[in-house]
């Protein structure tokens, strides 16, 4: 990572879990966070129309924030679409799904952009992958500082 802000504790504990386990484990990891990724609430699974493609992600995957509270100190939420056939996409948006849901809007917007990094995937998974990582947590980042208003 270039940005030497550290990461919330949520998410540097599964940084941690990637880099105990050797690369070719770390897949297997990445797949079981796949695996984690919660359904969407109704609200918004019957509006699909609400969520926010994110383009750079080679499979389809769709987000949306949502924020409890005001400021800073609100609470982020995240919500994410992705099909059972792109375990890869899933996994990601299953890590962010578990180190930032439910946690400050401030924790949140304090993790650096290129943090998918800090996994140690490269040389597990293409760039372009690492890339739809990264275009997840910008969008996120963006939603969530329109609607917290910071």
């Amino acid at each position: 990572m270039t940005d030497q802000t550290p990461l919330p504790a949520s998410f540097q504990q599964i940084v941690d879990d990637f880099h105990a386990l050797q690369p070719r484990d770390r897949l297997q990891l990445l797949l079981e966070f796949s695996e984690g990724l919660p359904e969407l609430p109704a609200r918004y699974g019957d509006h699909p129309e609400r969520l926010e493609p994110v383009p750079e992600c080679q499979s389809p995957l769709f987000l949306v924030t949502e924020v409890d509270g005001t400021g800073p100190d609100a609470t982020a939420r995240l919500f994410f679409s992705a099909p059972a056939e792109a375990p890869t996409t899933r996994g990601f948006a299953g890590i962010l799904a578990e180190s930032l849901d439910g946690h400050p809007v401030r924790e949140v917007m304090s993790v650096p952009i290129d943090a998918p990094h800090a996994l140690g995937l490269e040389g597990v998974v293409s760039p372009l992958r690492l890339r739809g990582m990264t275009g997840m947590l910008t969008r996120i980042k963006r939603q969530l500082q329109d609607k917290a208003e910071l």
